[in-house]
């Protein structure tokens, strides 16, 4: 799989030439400000819960696009409204096939409104499952028990975990989460952007290191084999 970063909690994530946009917040976030969103071009895009930092570009990309958005019913109905007909509606514990593999919408405990005031439903995360490989997409959450059911099912490879404190869980609560999951290759995601969720990078590495694990930090714009 290869992994891009485009700041905050977008990524995107390709599996064996398809590929899956996370939470698509760009052009309002200086850090991206050499991001083309044009190049950008996605063939899903899936998004973990309605705030502004999650949702800013996601209607300029999937018409740009003609990509699947795969989020929560009430999201979906949103972009339904917008025009944006290539969609797929989830919930909490459903999972579905695709193309790409399986994915699984599972727990978040944060809260969902989208920009225009509108009830954005449930916050979630993403455990998606390939033939390349299995990863969980945390979206932004504080550290849960339900955590510990992702690894009941699902054998991860990697994980991208918010790790700014403030608005979700910080480094210390995502090393257990970490554990929670069964899992020793984090990305970290969520830090940095705005004044309350900025990190000391080198801290926040030997706290993994500490724990047995590793904690990846992308720049914006790179791309890593993962």
């Amino acid at each position: 799989m290869k992994l891009t970063y485009f700041g905050h909690a977008c990524f995107e994530v390709e599996i064996e030439g398809i590929k899956l946009l996370f939470d698509p917040f760009i052009s309002p976030n200086e850090l991206a400000k050499d991001i083309n969103i044009a190049s950008i071009k996605p063939d899903y895009i899936l998004i973990s819960h309605g705030h502004e930092d999650h949702v800013a570009d996601a209607e300029r990309i999937a018409k740009q696009s003609g990509a699947t958005i795969i989020s929560n019913f009430e999201i979906i109905e949103w972009f339904n409204k917008k025009g944006i007909e290539k969609t797929h509606p989830m919930n909490h514990g459903g999972s579905w096939d695709f193309p790409f593999g399986k994915v699984k919408y599972v727990t978040a405990i944060h809260s969902s409104t989208l920009p225009d005031g509108t009830n954005g439903g449930n916050p979630g995360g993403f455990v998606v499952e390939s033939n390349a490989g299995n990863f969980y997409f945390a979206g932004d959450t504080a550290l849960t028990m339900d955590m510990k059911l992702i690894p009941m099912f699902t054998r991860l490879d990697f994980a991208i975990l918010p790790i700014g404190d403030n608005f979700t869980m910080g480094v210390e609560e995502a090393v257990i989460a970490s554990n929670f999951i069964a899992c020793d290759k984090i990305v970290g995601m969520h830090y940095d952007t705005f004044g309350y969720i900025e990190i000391d990078h080198e801290q926040a590495k030997e706290q993994f290191i500490h724990n047995d694990g590793e904690l990846i930090l992308l720049q914006i714009g790179q791309t890593k084999e993962i």
